[in-house]
C-alpha cells in the first residue's frame, strides 16, 4: 500500500512539477478544464494519471512504452520552437523575421542595468556584485530556497 501511495505522490508531483515548469518558460500552460476530463469541477488522481499517460504517449512517437534520447530531443526541439515563435511575435518590431540587437534589448535600458548591478556606485560590477545579482535571479525565477511553483517570466 505505501508503494502505491508513494507512486500516486510521485505522479501528482509530476504532473504539478511539469505544469509549473511549462508555465516558468513560457511553455504551454495546462489548464484546470484541460486536466478535468469529467468536467465535474474537481480533478481526480485518475484525470491526473490520464493526462500524464497521454502526455507521455504522444512523445512517444515509436509505442515502445520508453522515452528514447531522440524522442526526448524532439519533444524539447518543439517546446523550443514555441519559445522562439513566441519570441519572435513579441519582440519583432518590424516584423522581418529576426531580432535585431535593439529588438531584443526591448525597452530594458542597458545603463539602468548595468547601475542595478553596480550596487557600491563606483561605475565598476566587481565578482561579488555580479555574484549577488545571479543569486538575486535564481531566487525570482524559482531556482534558490524559495522554489515557487507557476512562476512566469
Amino acid at each position: 500500500m505505501k508503494t502505491a501511495v508513494k507512486l500516486s505522490v510521485l505522479s501528482l508531483s509530476i504532473v504539478l512539477g511539469g505544469i509549473a515548469m511549462a508555465e516558468a518558460r513560457g511553455g504551454p500552460k495546462i489548464s484546470f478544464d484541460e486536466l478535468d476530463a469529467n468536467k465535474d469541477g474537481q480533478l481526480s488522481q485518475e484525470e491526473m494519471q490520464a493526462h500524464r499517460q497521454a502526455r507521455f504517449e504522444a512523445s512517444d512517437t515509436d509505442g515502445d512504452g520508453a522515452l528514447s534520447r531522440a524522442e526526448l530531443e524532439a519533444k524539447m526541439a518543439e517546446q523550443m520552437a514555441r519559445r522562439l515563435d513566441k519570441m519572435l511575435e513579441r519582440k519583432d518590431a518590424n516584423g522581418d523575421g529576426a531580432l535585431s540587437l535593439e529588438e531584443m534589448q526591448g525597452r530594458r535600458d542597458p545603463a539602468k542595468m548595468f547601475s542595478r548591478l553596480d550596487e557600491d556606485g563606483d561605475g565598476l560590477i566587481s565578482k561579488a556584485e555580479f555574484d549577488a545579482m545571479g543569486e538575486r535571479m535564481k531566487q525570482r525565477h524559482g531556482h534558490g530556497n524559495g522554489h515557487r511553483h507557476g512562476a512566469s517570466e
